[in-house]
């Protein structure tokens, strides 16, 4: 009886909540053939298309084939069970087989709930990430230096590249704002939820009686977006060109080469100065532009959303405190989950790994715990 129930669970599980799960394995099976095409294989676009979502779908397809494999088996083990005059032996790898079978579809079950949750698309694009120095003078702009540091050494052990957009740099090495791009694959997925105000606490180098200050730094994670996603009429732009300016470096003040960039209807204002052509600032300043223009109309869809936005682990709120560096202790925290940390060191030099899982596991336990209640 027990059995019974057990199976007649798991198939309310898979086929009630994920609805039917062989569409997934017909669709792969349509998009495999469809790559091995000569004529798709020799269209570059359609074959990206493809093969993108081809690659999207995949692990739900190879985990549902992996619960029908354990399935058949546990079926197999109790066929075996049903035959009179069965040796004890047999009898015990069969009920074994079935113990390891259960657990297998039951951890596929799992697994395949979270694997089925609404996936954001931005998650395979490139990420602009703006750093601003907040409260606390030149001791914000060092922590924001600290900042860049630590996600551009993040960034290169997983293999991804950074380049600097634009900077304004202070005298004692400080950025009072940096704006760099990371391009990788799922750079967006691991960094977005790294918006939000980060705060300090340490004796700044500026500080002669050894006090503890606190300072704070903002920063935002924006997705790169293509120019078809986000039309920007050229009329709506005030474009104007001055001379750079910063602590320093041979081509400052010489020419005007930066760029000040306003989209008049919302009001925002990008500039760049971080190379020599007045050119390569443009471009560098229309990708800022063209993200912050994204985002903001994101925040506008998801503000409609009371759902969404109460699902999400503070994954686009500037306004909001989410973690916490006290050099003294060592220690840092993130307030969003409660994670506490003793190694400050390690984590400001980009070993940030354990921190971003623990945030995506939070995010998909809260999705997922909203999807159940629906």
């Amino acid at each position: 009886m027990q059995s019974c129930w057990y199976r007649l669970d798991y198939q309310e599980r898979l086929f009630g909540m994920f609805e039917n799960l062989s569409i997934f394995v017909k669709r792969y099976e349509e998009l495999e053939q469809k790559l091995y095409d000569p004529t798709v294989a020799s269209d570059p676009k359609v074959y990206a298309e493809l093969m993108k979502e081809s690659k999207g779908i995949e692990p739900v397809v190879k985990k549902y084939q992996k619960y029908l494999g354990a399935e058949a088996a546990m079926n197999e083990a109790k066929e075996l069970l049903e035959e009179s005059g069965l040796e004890r032996d047999f009898r015990e790898m069969a009920e074994q087989e079935i113990d390891q079978a259960k657990k297998t579809m039951d951890s596929c079950a799992e697994e395949l709930k979270i694997l089925l949750l609404p996936r954001d698309p931005n998650d395979d694009k490139n990420v602009i990430v703006e750093i601003r120095g907040g409260a606390g003078g030149e001791e914000a702009a060092l922590f924001s230096a600290v900042l860049f540091r630590m996600y551009s050494m993040y960034a290169t052990s997983m293999g991804w590249k950074t380049e600097v957009l634009n900077m304004n740099e202070t005298e004692l090495g400080g950025y009072k704002e940096i704006s760099f791009m990371i391009t990788g694959e799922g750079a967006y997925s691991r960094l977005k939820y790294e918006s939000g105000v980060h705060r300090v606490q340490r004796v700044p180098e500026t500080e002669t009686q050894g006090r503890i200050h606190t300072s704070t730094a903002t920063v935002a994670v924006l997705p790169e977006v293509d120019e078809v996603e986000v039309e920007i009429d050229p009329g709506d732009l005030q474009i104007d060109t001055y001379r750079s300016s910063g602590a320093g470096g041979q081509h400052i003040n010489k020419t005007e080469s930066a760029i000040r960039i306003t989209h008049i209807p919302s009001g925002i204002v990008v500039e760049c100065q971080d190379e020599r052509s007045q050119y390569k600032n443009k471009d560098k300043a229309m990708k800022i532009l063209r993200s912050r223009l994204y985002e903001a109309k994101q925040q506008e869809q998801d503000a409609q959303v009371a759902a969404e936005r109460r699902s999400q682990v503070g994954t686009g709120d500037r306004s909001e405190r989410i973690r916490t560096y006290n050099f003294p202790q060592g220690r840092m925290t993130d307030h969003r989950i409660g994670l506490t940390l003793y190694r400050l060191e390690d984590i400001v030099n980009g070993e940030i790994g354990e921190i971003i899982d623990a945030l995506i596991a939070a995010d998909r336990a809260e999705k997922l715990k909203e999807a159940m209640e629906q």
